[in-house]
């Protein structure tokens, strides 16, 4: 009798199981969107006060300042849309893109480690993937 007692609450065991691991994915999730926001924030602030240094890199590539400007504003409104639940997810998948053009552009064309930016797309992607549900979610609310 007692095992068909188990067995005939499944769910309830699953949801007091579940409880700690959903609480620490929820924590992990923000950990990573704060890892990434802050950083990614602190250099489009940097890109739009005209940095020396952002200066200078984009003069080498040849587009100051307005890709400059535009880098920093995306990168603002990245950060501060991983701060916010319902758009974390979309933050990210731009941010992502965005983070693998530095990449391409930091080996191609300014002949320097892409180590940082491929960082910062892994946590990009890594946050996109714990939360694609919202992702899909949200793309099929807007059909």
């Amino acid at each position: 009798m007692k095992a068909n007692l188990v067995t005939s609450r499944p769910a309830a065991a699953l949801s007091t199981a579940g409880g700690p691991r959903i609480r620490l994915r929820t924590a992990g999730r923000w950990v990573l969107q704060i890892a990434l926001a802050a950083p990614i924030a602190i250099g489009g602030i940097a890109k739009l006060t005209g940095d020396p240094q952002m200066t200078a890199m984009f003069s080498t590539l040849g587009a100051e300042p307005w890709l400059r400007i535009v880098i920093g504003v995306l990168e603002l409104l990245g950060a501060v849309g991983l701060l916010i639940p319902r758009t974390a997810v979309w933050a990210a998948t731009g941010l992502a893109v965005l983070l693998a053009g530095a990449s391409f552009t930091n080996v191609a064309l300014l002949h320097t480690s892409p180590v940082l930016p491929l960082v910062f797309f892994a946590i990009a992607v890594s946050i996109v993937l714990l939360r694609r549900r919202e992702l899909t979610t949200s793309i099929r609310e807007r059909r």
